[in-house]
This record gives structure tokens, C-alpha cells and sequence, in this order.
């Protein structure tokens, strides 16, 4: 098993997935909340559809998490300028303060995650990674 790259690949994501699970857990924050802030800071408005897409849950779904957010007060709802149904979804202060503080959490874990590896050996990992998920998402013929 140790020389499978899927096992690696999945050992080496559960690890990190404990790890920062771990370390937001003081500021309140699980991984699915650190990423839904971090593609709400990303793009500001994004919709609940668009959330749950980026996901790979149910719109259902991401309303129920959307909603404890707010209730924590780390994100607002507000409506969309021109779509009567359509209601926005904003960081609050608190919730961009939040997610700095998981910004710098994550990338001490990033840095000792590849503690030892030089510039160009991350780069090249960074590159190797994005490959292998560009390639998983082409449909075979």
C-alpha cells in the first residue's frame, strides 16, 4: 500500500485535514468553515448555489452551515441588487477577523508540512498536485 500514490495522496490529505481541523478548532472554525470564508472573501456576494457547488454539497446543505455562520456572526446575508430570491453572502468584521487568524494558522501548517523541501521542490509538488487533479477531472474515452 505504501507505494500506491492514492494511499499516499489520501494520507497525506488526512493528515493535513487533522491537522488544521486541530488548530482552528481554538478560533471555533472547522475546514469547511475556514474554506467557505476564505471563497466568501474571495468573492464577495457569492450565492448559497455557488457555495455548494464549490462544496460538492446540496444547496439544502450549505444552507444549514450558512445559516450557524451567521449565527456565529462570521457572515451576513444580504439580498441580491436585482434578484428577488437571491440573497448574498458577506464576511462580517468579525468573520474577516477570524479568518485572518486562520490564514496564518494554515500556512504554519503548510510550512511545517513541507519542512526540508527547498523553493523549487514545493513549486514542483504545487505543480505535481494541480496535475493530478486537472487530470482526475478529464472523462476518459
Amino acid at each position: 500500500m505504501s507505494e500506491r500514490l492514492g494511499y499516499l495522496l489520501k494520507r497525506a490529505q488526512h493528515a493535513l485535514r487533522t491537522s488544521i481541523d486541530d488548530q482552528l478548532s481554538p478560533l471555533g472554525l472547522t475546514t469547511a468553515q475556514y474554506n467557505l470564508l476564505s471563497a466568501v472573501a474571495f468573492e464577495p456576494g457569492i450565492s448559497n448555489a455557488a457555495l455548494a457547488r464549490m462544496a460538492f454539497v446540496t444547496a439544502q446543505s450549505m444552507q444549514g452551515v450558512i445559516a450557524n455562520m451567521e449565527k456565529q456572526g462570521l457572515l451576513r446575508r444580504v439580498p441580491h441588487p436585482t434578484h428577488g430570491r437571491i440573497r448574498r453572502n458577506e464576511l462580517t468584521r468579525r468573520g474577516a477577523e477570524i479568518l485572518a487568524k486562520a490564514h496564518k494558522v494554515l500556512i504554519g501548517i503548510e510550512e511545517r508540512m513541507t519542512e526540508g523541501f527547498d523553493q523549487t521542490e514545493i513549486e514542483a509538488l504545487r505543480c505535481a498536485l494541480l496535475r493530478c487533479a486537472e487530470n482526475m477531472q478529464v472523462t476518459p474515452q
